[in-house]
């Protein structure tokens, strides 16, 4: 017997599972554990099943939260994994990272009010994509083959998703991954406790079953460029979505001393590199015993959390405004905060400090008051004069963002650029160049893995759409199983 909404209301919001603070912070095993069927069941029923369905317009891939919720309820977690997955190519990624409760979740209806608390979304789709992991061998259903070939550069959210939709309308997918293993972004600049390998893996391969090739080691640019790909690899349409890969340092004194890391290099030793399985893994990386991580983001509160699980004694982060302007997700504050993490907010480095042999031995700060808003909105920090005070430290770690990588772009002078080095893409990814689409963070700057994803689908449909009309082919059929 279905539950009224007002039973649905009286539901509570079931918590996530988690592992002990003073436990996962010598490891690198994930933080939270997942929920478990009756949780799961319990957490879908709070769904009021709304008419105008917000949650839905909130997810820029268009999964249809209700219908998967309700199938959970019911129990046909088969039913809510083809649902789930018919939307969304990495389901058991986004369960994991995306920020719902800036989007899906920050319209349920059920967050309104001053205690209200939304639907847990993300760990539902967490729960059904695992769900579906192990226990189904989930087999895509594929348009007939068009023989059309498209290119995707780059293997991080953005280009697997496109990858993912090509491949369900029956065009021969090739994505070009400038590293050694595919995952892009997902790979490389997310730590271990946060999303393990294994799930980018699974979701990676299930792409692969799909019919996608994935080559690595192509930097296209270098290895071939855009004009090789159309005019001499026979590829009739291409993707561009190679992220915006590099760092944005302080620009203060002392910067270039030993010891110093961009957070881009920090996380990708540590996750190429394998530092998450010491001493297995011998990774060059320093393991500091007092580490200061910059910067109040995603990136910074992983790189500060990895120190901690390196070994770092003092794993600090300084922030130059408080801790309500934090661009990262509440949850990964809360963890850090449970695990130890030090917070120095309203401060600003001022320089780094060394010693005789060129290493760090400090990092100056001087301490911040909140002016008016600036272009973010954000109120702006502003110094007070006479504040500033010294931190001891081994190791810093700037993580204050990241900017387009100009390899591709300067050797493809037809693509217009913005001034900041992004490429310059319409609504539908379509760029300056005929068949040339692009799409994630080289077009829209460092933004979130949901977002990229986002684009890869709206980039998907538009190239199914220029190929199609370009080789005089009708639309895409409804599939038939493999």
């Amino acid at each position: 017997m279905a539950l009224t909404p007002k039973e649905r209301m009286a539901i509570e919001r079931q918590q996530m599972p988690e592992r002990a603070p003073d436990v996962r912070n010598r490891d690198f095993k994930e933080v939270n554990l997942g929920f478990r069927e009756e949780l799961a069941r319990l957490e879908a029923s709070r769904c009021l099943q709304c008419k105008d369905s917000k949650c839905v317009i909130g997810c820029p891939v268009g999964i249809d939260i209700p219908g998967f919720l309700d199938r959970v309820v019911a129990g046909d977690l088969k039913g809510a994994a083809e649902l789930l997955l018919s939307a969304n190519a990495l389901p058991g990624i986004t369960g994991r990272v995306c920020p719902q409760e800036e989007q899906c979740e920050q319209v349920c209806i059920r967050a309104k009010g001053k205690n209200g608390k939304p639907v847990a979304v993300g760990h539902l789709e967490r729960f059904v994509a695992d769900w579906a992991r192990e226990n189904l061998d989930m087999k895509t259903l594929l348009a007939k083959p068009t023989g059309i070939k498209i290119a995707i550069v780059g293997s991080g959210p953005a280009g697997l998703t496109a990858a993912g939709e090509l491949a369900k309308k029956g065009h021969d997918v090739t994505v070009f991954e400038a590293l050694h293993n595919p995952g892009g972004v997902l790979l490389y600049g997310i730590p271990e406790f946060r999303l393990p390998k294994k799930i980018i893996a699974a979701e990676v391969n299930r792409l692969r079953e799909m019919g996608v090739k994935i080559v690595c080691n192509v930097v296209v640019g270098r290895t071939f460029t855009i004009h090789e790909l159309l005019n001499e690899e026979g590829f009739s349409a291409i993707f561009i979505a190679n992220g915006a890969g590099l760092p944005v340092f302080m620009n203060v004194p002392g910067e270039n001393l030993k010891g110093v890391y961009s957070a881009n290099e920090y996380l990708t030793r540590s996750n190429l590199m394998r530092a998450y399985e010491f001493p297995e893994y011998d990774t060059p990386i320093i393991r500091a015993e007092r580490v200061v991580v910059v910067g109040g983001g995603n990136v910074a509160m992983d790189s500060v959390r990895t120190a901690k699980r390196l070994g770092a004694k003092e794993a600090t982060l300084v922030y130059r405004r408080s801790r309500a302007e934090m661009p990262a997700r509440v949850e990964e504050v809360h963890h850090a905060e449970e695990e130890g993490i030090i917070f120095k907010l309203l401060c600003n480095p001022t320089r780094v400090l060394g010693t005789s042999d060129g290493w760090v031995k400090g990092i100056e700060c001087i301490r911040m008051e909140l002016g008016e808003p600036d272009e973010s909105g954000r109120r702006r920090p502003v110094p007070v004069k006479g504040s500033e005070f010294v931190i001891d430290c081994d190791v810093v770690i700037p993580a204050i963002g990241t900017r387009a990588n100009p390899l591709l772009t300067s050797a493809t002078p037809e693509l217009k650029l913005n001034k900041w080095g992004y490429i310059i893409a319409d609504e539908s990814g379509a760029t300056s160049m005929p068949g040339v689409y692009a799409g994630g963070d080289i077009v829209r700057g460092a933004a979130t893995v949901i977002l990229a994803m986002g684009d890869g689908k709206k980039s998907a449909a538009a190239i199914d759409q220029y190929v199609r009309a370009k080789h005089n082919l009708p639309p895409a059929v409804a599939p038939s199983p493999l």
